[in-house]
């Protein structure tokens, strides 16, 4: 991990984010992307005439100025950190700004959603997550622990989950964590026998490693919910962040099936990674 980005919004959320971001970077000797996203409108951007053109520069040093201050964290001392202020409006860019710097890892404050709320506005963080091809590390509070010794991860054990699987495993052995999976099975049409279940994940696990040697690492759980599932399991075991493979969906299918990835970041108070599938 050389490079993580770091979406800054001035709120206690996105320092929660950044203070995480640098006690991660320690770890790998990364470089920190501070990205701050100046809202202005298009009106503002486009105008001709001198004045217009100074009113544009005053805004942006302002923003800059605001930034600068903000990056002055004792937590940050000793780091590489790189501040990058771009005039997006929608927080779905940022993961264009994570592939042209060549980012391995988003990290993001979110404060969580519920309600009417999160049904018809969503957050930030959420849209983040539908588009980013890297994985992204959700901070709903002030990092106490980053150690991440235990980390639930969680998939259907499908064969498009084998490579969000995969990198998950990477990125969390060089982190020193251990990764328990988790197979929740849910009541009516989707209740799966225990010999079924077992099949679907040695099948996994074999074409995922060539081995089932993770196999005891698995936790076959019931509950209601596949969301509720992997937050009593994770607090069963004291887990110190969930990880989870997502499709990313927008749109309709997005308004349809909804997204147990931006569920668990809505809801959990653990961190949360999610891995696009």
């Amino acid at each position: 991990m050389k490079k993580i980005i770091v979406p800054i919004d001035f709120s206690e959320y996105s320092e929660f984010a950044l203070e995480t971001a640098a006690i991660l970077a320690r770890k790998d000797n990364a470089e920190i992307l501070a990205l701050h996203m100046l809202e202005m409108s298009e009106a503002i951007l486009t105008r001709t005439g001198t004045d217009m053109q100074m009113e544009t520069v005053f805004f942006l040093q302002l923003a800059e100025k605001k930034f600068e201050d903000f990056l002055k964290k004792d937590f940050l001392k000793g780091l590489k950190v790189t501040p990058i202020v771009k005039h997006f409006r929608v927080f779905s860019e940022v993961n264009d700004v994570a592939e042209e710097y060549g980012a391995d890892l988003v990290v993001m404050g979110s404060h969580g959603a519920s309600g009417i709320k999160e049904f018809f506005i969503g957050s930030n963080t959420e849209k983040v997550v539908r588009h980013s091809n890297i994985p992204v590390l959700i901070i709903k509070h002030n990092p106490i622990l980053t150690d991440f010794e235990k980390v639930v991860f969680a998939c259907d054990f499908s064969e498009e989950a084998i490579t969000p699987y995969i990198n998950a495993r990477k990125l969390f052995k060089k982190l020193g964590s251990k990764m328990y999976m988790i197979y929740v099975n849910l009541p009516n049409e989707s209740f799966r026998s225990t010999s079924e279940m077992e099949a679907k994940v040695l099948n996994f696990l074999k074409k995922a490693e060539g081995n089932i040697d993770h196999f005891s690492n698995v936790k076959f759980i019931s509950d209601y919910t596949i969301e509720q599932g992997i937050l009593n399991y994770a607090n069963a075991i004291g887990a110190d962040v969930l990880a989870i493979a997502t499709h990313g969906r927008t749109g309709l299918s997005h308004l349809l099936e909804g997204s147990i990835s931006e569920d668990l970041a809505n809801h959990s108070t653990l961190p949360v990674m999610t891995f696009k599938i």
